[in-house]
């Protein structure tokens, strides 16, 4: 009995030891267009975010971080740890928004440290492969198309609530709004692991409160008399404050709270909040001063101390978020591998006794190509250089009205060599711009859906829908899709006006789709007509021309392709020769 009794004290220790000594579980939540005073701990005097303020309060606080002022670049560097526009991430359209194929993300860095690794929400770093979160790291996916619900490469009029989103690659229709559908996936996907001996770790992206705005009702009532831009805006906000309360209380009756790493923290500047509440600064989503690219990050581990509200006010950045996850977690750092950001477990514990005067950078391109100074801001502790001409001392200057350049010459000469130098190294990276592959060997990967959100062009490209339902027909509405063929062979390429799931004739308008709560939705656009005869098809050293017979709802050319990078140009014509872009093209590789 005795020996029977030892065995089982044995077995209890072992047990909890190795409870002990598991890693932390990570969750980390990304909102889209909150800025830093899109909080009411933050000081706004009409939201209201009680949970997210009770985060606040019990975590660590990052309080002088920089994201960049746009979506897609922000996510780029936030997962990789690398400045943005080394990644190939500068816009958010035009194929600069999908993320280099030889960029490790964190989520493959965790899978490959024993992890089990999900993603929910927004992606928009591409949409297909080799770009796609289930390509890199994520064992398990939910997520809309593009940069948003609605957005063109997103399932066809997505509207926020109810829809279709892409569970692991497939479109699979779901109930409810957007933000609750991602926050309820996370607590399946959380519900199906946690007894694993393996931790987890949860990117969870929500594309609230971006436009159009659409938030529940009983979210949006108590702002009404905000409008119906910032009501629904911060009735989005609102919502996920819920969400991420409920959340949180869900780890804690799981009993999952206390060795979890709960992370907060938004994409750029606020879109619609600055007319009421920018915390002081200057600037918002877009901008290179502090309101485009100052947000929120609050951190809260019990296990690992990091409670009690605490202030980090040293300058952090996005790019240090993948190595200070690597330390927390214990896992392995990619080989070959340089970070452009640092270790801060130092400060957020509070235990870094010097800390050196780093200088950062952030800048806003949103251009085929990067410029040089543009839209930039160079960054420290004190100072902020704007675009190569004006210096501001935060310290003393948030708002940044006071221009200090001149009276400051070594400080201007200082940050001017840095952004010189910083420039200098990552410019040859530009001129390898990111392509999707054809003719791959992966999952998922043949046939792939092209969407003209990710054309390359000189101006704007038809991003969302309601682009696709307007017929836009303007010259800055054309362009190519860079395309990398992996295997030589046959090849079709069908071309649509409508994507595959309308299955809608060529020439044919489409009906107004329905309202939802908030502005008017994109599919509630009534799709024009457009007297297509001709389908034209540049690609491979060959220009093709098909007619377009009446009620046709595609038209496919098959064509023999050899390896290598190449530009695919589609477009529809009438019968005067007026040019329309084919705005979904499905390209096979046949067997």
């Amino acid at each position: 009995m005795k020996k029977f009794l030892s065995s089982i004290v044995v077995v209890l220790i072992f047990a909890v030891s190795a409870q002990a000594a598991k890693r932390p579980n990570v969750v980390l939540v990304i909102t889209d267009d909150q800025g830093y005073g899109d909080l009411s701990c933050h000081g706004n005097p009409v939201l209201k975010t009680p949970h997210l303020d009770k985060l606040h309060s019990e975590g660590v606080r990052l309080t002088d971080y920089h994201v960049a002022p746009t979506c897609s670049p922000t996510r780029a560097a936030l997962i990789t740890g690398h400045w943005t526009n080394r990644t190939g991430v500068w816009h958010t359209i035009m194929g600069r928004s999908m993320l280099r194929h030889n960029e490790v993300t964190i989520g493959r860095i965790l899978a490959d440290g024993g992890y089990h690794t999900a993603m929910f929400g927004k992606w928009h770093l591409g949409d297909n492969y080799p770009y796609r979160p289930e390509d890199r790291g994520f064992q398990e996916v939910l997520r809309h198309g593009g940069g948003g619900v609605g957005q063109t490469p997103d399932y066809w009029d997505n509207a926020y609530f109810d829809g279709s989103y892409f569970l692991n690659g497939k479109p699979m229709p779901v109930k409810g709004f957007c933000t609750d559908v991602f926050f309820d996936y996370a607590k399946r996907f959380i519900r199906k692991v946690k007894d694993d001996d393996k931790p987890f770790f949860v990117y969870l992206c929500t594309n609230a409160p971006h436009g159009p705005m659409h938030s529940p009702v009983k979210s949006s009532a108590p702002y009404k008399k905000q409008g119906v831009d910032v009501s629904n805006f911060f009735g989005m906000i609102s919502n996920i404050d819920d969400n991420v309360g409920a959340l949180r209380a869900f780890l804690k009756k799981e009993g999952l709270a206390e060795n979890t790493i709960f992370i907060f923290t938004t994409d750029n500047g606020t879109a619609s909040g600055a007319g009421v509440f920018n915390a002081g600064m200057r600037g918002r989503k877009g901008s290179e001063y502090d309101g485009g690219h100052r947000v929120p990050f609050f951190i809260h581990w019990p296990k690992g101390g990091l409670t009690g509200g605490r202030d980090v006010d040293m300058i952090t950045s996005y790019v240090d978020i993948v190595p200070t996850l690597i330390d927390y977690c214990d896992v392995p750092a990619p080989k070959g591998v340089k970070f452009d950001g640092v270790n801060i477990r130092p400060l957020i514990e509070g235990y870094a006794k010097t800390w050196p005067d780093r200088i950062l950078v952030t800048d806003s391109q949103r251009v085929r190509d990067p410029i040089k100074w543009r839209k930039s801001a160079v960054m420290t502790d004190q100072w902020r250089f704007i675009n190569g001409k004006e210096l501001y001392d935060i310290k003393t200057d948030a708002a940044q009205k006071n221009n200090v350049a001149s009276a400051n010459p070594g400080v201007v000469k200082r940050l001017t060599k840095f952004y010189g130098d910083w420039w200098a190294e990552i410019a040859p990276t530009f001129g390898q711009p990111t392509a999707i592959y054809l003719g791959a060997k992966a999952p998922l990967a043949n046939p792939v859906t092209l969407t003209c959100h990710d054309w390359i062009a000189n101006s704007l490209t038809p991003w969302n829908q309601r682009h696709i339902r307007n017929a836009e027909k303007k010259p800055s509405y054309t362009g190519f899709w860079a395309v990398d063929v992996k295997t030589a062979g046959e090849y079709t390429v069908e071309l649509r006006r409508w994507p595959k799931e309308v299955n809608h004739p060529i020439t044919a308008g489409l009906p107004a789709g329905a309202n939802v709560p908030g502005v008017k939705p994109m599919r509630a656009t009534p799709g024009k007509t457009f007297a297509a005869v001709k389908a034209h098809l540049k690609l491979g050293g060959q220009k093709l021309t098909l007619p377009i017979k009446p009620n046709a709802k595609s038209i496919t050319f098959r064509l023999k392709l050899k390896p290598g990078r190449d530009e695919l140009w589609a477009k529809f014509t009438d019968a005067k020769g007026t040019p329309m872009g084919a705005f979904y093209a499905y390209v096979m590789k046949l067997k």
